[in-house]
């Protein structure tokens, strides 16, 4: 399993502002990382707002405007990109991870890649945190892009 090994994060983000921006493809997947993100958002004390795009390869557009937004101190990106018989799935997975990366270091905000990649639609619900699902992406994003804003803010003042 992938997630063996994945930090346990309790931080206090109270004060935090977060942006979920999530695609809209495979439906149920996506429903389970929304809500493992707003989980999480809750559990830490982060505020957050919902963005929908229609799908993966319109998150780095939309989140570098929501990362725009000086009150917005992480972004959260949800998607589902599973593969097909076609080279498709390689340009899209390849442009929504370049495209998040630039967004998070050209705008110097956090960004939570909760973007799953995956050979097959039981990959994704195996990872989308629903009942029964052995990992929880949506919530790791979340805890990766708050911890990470929570290091940033540190790392300021140290200028």
């Amino acid at each position: 399993m992938s997630g063996a090994g994945s930090p346990s994060v309790n931080v206090d983000a109270a004060g935090l502002s977060v942006a979920i921006v999530a695609a809209s493809w495979h439906e149920v997947v996506m429903n389970g990382l929304i809500a493992g993100a707003e989980r999480e958002c809750d559990r830490l004390g982060a505020q957050h707002r919902l963005v929908r795009v229609p799908g993966s390869f319109e998150l780095p557009i939309v989140a570098q405007e929501v990362a725009s937004d000086p009150t917005i101190d992480a972004v959260i990106c949800l998607g589902v990109i599973i593969r097909g018989g076609t080279p498709h799935f390689d340009f899209v997975a390849t442009s929504t991870t370049d495209g998040l990366t630039r967004v998070a270091l050209d705008t110097r905000t956090p960004i939570g890649f909760g973007v799953l990649t995956t050979d097959d639609e039981q990959q994704a619900l195996d990872r989308a945190g629903l009942p029964g699902s052995p990992e929880d992406k949506g919530a790791e994003a979340a805890a990766a892009a708050i911890s990470t804003a929570l290091v940033l803010r540190g790392c300021r003042g140290i200028g």
